[in-house]
């Protein structure tokens, strides 16, 4: 036997127990090619086939009827295979019988729900009680494009469940190739299943007739006796008394169910509620859950559950939708105000402050928080300049204590400290000795000061500059707000907002150069600057070593500015600070080097001593201890002095070799020579270049020319330097020394100039102007160095 015609077997039933009219799906095999084929079904004795369902050959859907077992077998029978049998059993349970006013526990039907939009009762059926297949025959679809039949099709849908179905659509999509007998089962399977719709009809019509010739008959008694008594009165009474009677009977009715109705009503609204509660408990928890994520710092949680609900429900106009959303608005009004106030919050890192300016963003925050944040910071920055000066200020005493203390005690190294390491290990060596522990409590308090101020600016300036061109770039948003065009409107708001950022930068570098000003250089400021940024009481002048030391640290904070690419302007009065430092420094070196050398000239003779080398040679290796410029004075007095003179005498008695003295005696001043001039020329040399063209400089497109620029006082102050340290050891050197230096700087100028390919008419002025002056000053200097060097 093959197997199409096997009998059919139920192996399977859900629910397996319950009582009549209980829906269950009976599973098997062979249960059917299709709907035509099912010919019986019975559970418990009972046939069911009025209600099935064929779904497919392994699956039947009905209801169980009113069977007299209480457990019997489900059969099926089939045209194809005939007579089933059963490995399961259904066990079918009495309903009880329950009073009209008692309660009962009963399953809710929540197919009909009450919709709040139109104030009516709704049904809906579940899309599994919707057949799948309608015909009731294999679905092959063909290859007709969907679009295709869009355009063939307009305004309808080959789905049956729509308003606007096309049954034409359908069977194109469905069964293009179906062949035309099975088209015809199909419309035989149509009408089964609108017979049995009518049968189910006309079933409950006639299960109702009895009752309906009831009344009739008692309608008619009624007439026929008052036809009988003949007298219009008694007619009357009768009728009377019959309308009394079915007064106190929908009385006594309405008293008996009223309780029963009211509970009824009662329990409609409750589920009605519940169902909206279980269709809308997102927005409902929501505001609870808002407060929840808050608390554990889920940011991104709430913003995306407040986006999800704005979609759904932010136009909605249903009263208790709308009431629940205004709630979730004011907890989100309270998340805006937290979160900017965790961003304005000082101190914080640049992470956390992009990381709330993004949720703000995200959270359609009114203003811009990105630029109070920048706002903020720039006035904490300002704040904790002039705080570290007041600190020192108003109880140097304790102060210098109290910050020694905290600076040893911190064992994570400072901002100034870490760059300090970072230039050395790029440089091959140290910029700084070791000191003992006790150093800083001698160091002077406005070094210390000026060390402080330090560690707050590259401390802090970096990262305000950083968020500044996250700003700038919209690297601040997340994708939402680039969907949303936040990256723009950031953008557009910083071109706005530019030049306000950039008189904020300046504001950073005066107030920097003022308070150092007010420490080392109070005669540089006004009166009202001095009440602002001076009042330090110290009368005492910093020596040359430490005010090399504060000129150093200065110069670290403009190179960590430089790093960062801040435009070469905005950090001008930095250049000019550490010129005049320079400057003070040489002035105040020179002073004190001219006092040391009278108190000691007059305590000793300037003889040669029985070592030949004189007490000024001892007073500059005590002082100075520069080592390879006095090893070359030295060397150069040897040479002239007593190798000489050595050379003449072996000669007169007889002795030779003299010879390789003089040229070992030459070629070790050489060697110390070219080393000295390596070591002072090259950094000369070497600053023209960044300096000519600092500040994005083009010499076919300068300003009219005002005076010198900045870059050849330095190198002007530097060959002064050059020359002062020169003559303080060896005034003979000094033609010698600069000599070569002026021509290591004409050479490098030559070549600059050299390499430019062409100047604009200011550009030229302004060539000419360096070169007259820088000929003058260096003219003048050497003219004086050889008149100096004369003078003994």
């Amino acid at each position: 036997m093959s197997r199409a015609h096997q009998p059919p077997l139920v192996t399977g039933i859900s629910p397996n127990e319950g009582t009549s009219w209980t829906k269950v799906t009976i599973r098997g095999e062979n249960l059917g090619t299709g709907p035509a084929d099912l010919v019986g079904l019975s559970i418990c004795g009972h046939n069911c086939l009025l209600t099935a369902e064929w779904m497919s050959a392994s699956k039947i859907v009905c209801h169980v009827g009113p069977a007299k077992d209480d457990k019997g077998e489900i059969i099926v029978s089939t045209k194809s295979g005939g007579h089933g049998t059963s490995t399961v059993s259904f066990k079918l349970l009495k309903a009880e019988k329950i009073g009209i006013l008692d309660q009962s526990a009963v399953w809710v039907d929540e197919m009909n729900y009450y919709d709040m939009r139109t104030d009516r009762n709704k049904g809906i059926s579940p899309l599994s009680l919707r057949p799948s297949n309608p015909l009731g025959i294999d679905v092959d679809k063909g290859k007709v494009p969907l679009k295709d039949l869009e355009a063939i099709f307009p305004g309808v849908s080959g789905d049956f469940t729509s308003e606007n179905f096309s049954a034409t659509w359908y069977l194109i999509e469905n069964h293009s190739v179906t062949s035309f007998d099975q088209l015809r089962m199909a419309a035989s399977n149509l009408k089964k299943q609108a017979t049995r719709k009518n049968e189910g009809s006309l079933a409950y019509v006639k299960g109702g007739l009895s009752t309906f010739f009831e009344a009739q008959d008692a309608l008619a008694a009624i007439h026929q006796r008052l036809a009988s008594d003949g007298t219009e009165k008694v007619e009357v009474s009768m009728t009377q008394r019959l309308e009394n009677v079915l007064n106190r009977a929908s009385d006594t009715a309405d008293t008996l169910f009223q309780e029963v109705l009211g509970r009824k009503d009662k329990a409609d609204s409750t589920r009605n509620a519940l169902n909206v509660l279980q269709r809308f408990k997102f927005l409902f928890n929501l505001p609870l859950n808002i407060e929840r994520n808050i608390h554990k710092g889920d940011y991104d949680v709430v913003i995306n559950d407040y986006e999800k609900a704005k979609s759904l429900f932010g136009n909605t106009e249903v009263p208790v939708f709308k009431k629940v959303y205004a709630e979730v608005e004011t907890r989100i009004g309270a998340l805006r105000s937290l979160l900017l106030d965790k961003l304005l919050e000082t101190p914080s890192t640049l992470h956390d402050q992009k990381r709330y300016i993004r949720y703000l963003s995200d959270l359609h925050a009114p203003g811009d928080p990105a630029w109070q944040c920048i706002y903020a910071q720039h006035k904490w920055i300002l704040g904790l300049m002039q705080n570290c000066k007041e600190e020192f200020i108003n109880d140097q005493r304790v102060g210098l204590g109290a910050i020694a203390l905290d600076l040893e005690g911190d064992p994570r190294p400072s901002a100034l400290s870490r760059i300090r390491d970072t230039a050395s290990l790029k440089r091959g060596c140290s910029l700084r000795t070791p000191r003992p522990s006790t150093w800083r409590y001698e160091m002077p308090q406005q070094v210390q000061f000026v060390e402080k101020l330090s560690d707050v600016v590259i401390g802090q300036l970096p990262n305000f500059w950083k968020l500044w061109i996250s700003y700038v770039n919209g690297s601040l948003f997340s994708e939402t707000g680039e969907k949303s065009g936040q990256v723009e409107k950031s953008k557009k708001n910083a071109r706005q907002r530019q030049n306000d950022f950039k008189k904020m930068i300046e504001e950073v570098t005066h107030r920097l150069v003022k308070l150092v000003r007010g420490a080392l250089l109070p005669s540089t400021l006004t009166e009202l600057e001095l009440r602002l940024y001076g009042g330090w009481e110290s009368k005492t002048e910093l020596t040359g070593p430490w005010l090399t030391q504060v000129i150093h640290t200065v110069r670290i904070i403009f190179e960590a500015l430089v790093a960062l690419e801040i435009p070469n302007d905005l950090l001008q009065v930095i250049q000019d600070l550490l010129l005049e430092l320079r400057h003070h420094c040489l002035l105040v070196t020179l002073h004190h080097t001219t006092e040391d050398v009278k108190r000691l000239a007059e305590k000793e003779d300037w003889v040669v001593d029985n070592e030949g080398i004189t007490s000024l040679v001892k007073l500059y290796l005590l002082y100075f201890e520069q080592r390879l410029l006095i090893i070359l004075s030295n060397c150069q007095y040897l040479e002239k002095h007593t190798f000489l003179n050595m050379a003449e005498h072996f000669e007169k008695h007889g002795f030779t070799g003299t010879d390789r003295i003089t040229q070992v005696m030459k070629e070790l001043d050489e060697s110390l020579f070219d080393a000295y001039i390596e070591r002072k020329s090259d950094p000369i040399v070497g600053s023209l270049e960044p300096g000519i063209y600092a500040g994005y400089f083009d010499w076919r497109d300068c300003s009219t020319p005002t005076g010198v620029r900045n870059y050849l006082k330095e190198a002007l102050v530097n060959i002064i330097t050059v020359h002062a340290e020169v003559f303080t050891v060896s005034k003979e050197l000094v033609p010698r020394v600069l000599t070569r230096i002026i021509d290591g700087v004409a050479e490098e100028m030559s070549r600059l100039m050299q390499c430019v390919s062409s100047f604009s008419m200011n550009g030229a002025i302004q060539v000419h102007h360096a070169h007259t002056h820088f000929q003058m000053c260096l003219s003048l200097s050497l003219s004086l160095s050889l008149s100096l060097s004369l003078v003994k």
